[in-house]
């Protein structure tokens, strides 16, 4: 470890993640979560209401977990990150709140940063400084998104035109009957599965107004409309084969426009972040897909994909090593803060 660099501490609580992450320079030192996945999952969503009330009850604990974990007190920190968009406006307030108290009790330097931005940035926990320029394809529950990281500036290139992949494998996990979250049910399903046997639709694939934005709202419909004609024929439901039939639609449409977006862009990287970078077959065909192209692919560890305070403490780590100003304690938490401010 290097004493000489910053001690960070990331707070995450744009949805359901409790998140608390903390760093120096490039070593991740803890990062402790606490999730109210199971209190929504008889809603089979996130409920914004009871997300809120889930991070007021956990963020105290979570942070002295962290501190814990990390061997540290609260004034060793050298300067709080905390997200401050995009996320649930209820659920990001409890963690703008909580980092403003703790920097203005501990005398601190803070930065409201972008949720978007913190995954990509995460990476560096694992494998090292980010290259530049590198693709970010960003895909999770609330977000479908490919950005281009040169020169330090954040642009978004395409995202979501309606749901987000995330969001399509948590309906169609209720559509099969599986319990949320989606993700992690249809992936382990489709180990089963044969991902040839339904060619369900690829949207937007050739579209080149759309070259960068997804849709998967159609998707959803497709296996819906699907599942009725089956059940209306007497044909028993594969759902191993459904669920790896999407799930191939799904990671085939991603990789395909992120190594389109890399090569347009002449990035010869790419990382995949966010919860549903996560999904054992979309690292698989990226991974192949990336060799092809000569990319190099770079995605982190599964529990650095999903939303953690780590990823927050990371980026946070970067502003400051380039000498970025903090926030005023003014800055707001905002539900549509764009991937191009990266910070307040």
């Amino acid at each position: 470890m290097n004493s000489s660099e910053p001690l960070i501490l990331g707070i995450e609580t744009s949805c359901d993640e409790t998140g608390i992450g903390i760093v120096r320079g490039r070593e991740l030192l803890s990062n402790a979560l606490a999730s109210s996945v199971d209190l929504h999952a008889r809603f089979g969503g996130v409920v914004p209401e009871i997300a809120s009330r889930a991070h007021l009850e956990a963020i105290l604990p979570t942070i002295d977990l962290a501190c814990d974990q990390a061997g540290v007190s609260l004034r060793d920190i050298d300067a709080i990150a905390v997200t401050a968009g995009p996320g649930l406006v209820g659920a990001l307030i409890v963690g703008v709140a909580s980092a403003k108290a703790l920097a203005l009790g501990l005398g601190k330097p803070m930065y409201g940063v972008n949720h978007l931005a913190a995954h990509v940035m995460v990476d560096e926990l694992e494998h090292g400084p980010l290259p530049e320029p590198v693709i970010g394809l960003l895909v999770s529950g609330g977000h479908s998104s490919l950005i281009k990281v040169s020169g330090g500036d954040f642009e978004s290139l395409g995202q979501t035109l309606d749901d987000a992949a995330g969001e399509a494998f948590d309906k169609v996990a209720r559509l099969l009957g599986l319990p949320f979250p989606g993700g992690p049910m249809i992936d382990e399903a489709a180990q089963s599965g044969d991902r040839h046997a339904i060619d369900f639709p690829r949207a937007l694939r050739t579209d080149p107004v759309h070259a960068f934005n997804f849709s998967f709202s159609g998707l959803k419909t497709a296996v819906a409309r699907w599942v009725k004609e089956q059940q209306r024929l007497g044909n028993t439901i594969s759902v191993p084969n459904v669920a790896a039939s999407v799930q191939e639609a799904i990671a085939d449409i991603l990789t395909s426009k992120a190594i389109a977006a890399a090569v347009n862009q002449n990035a010869p990287h790419l990382v995949i972040a966010g919860g549903v970078a996560a999904n054992s077959r979309l690292r698989t065909l990226a991974a192949e897909r990336c060799a092809e192209a000569g990319i190099e692919l770079r995605v982190p560890s599964p529990g650095l994909c999903t939303d953690n305070g780590a990823m927050v403490a990371a980026l946070g780590s970067h502003l400051v090593r380039i000498g970025g100003a903090p926030s005023p304690v003014d800055f707001p938490a905002t539900s549509t803060l764009p991937v191009s401010e990266v910070f307040f």
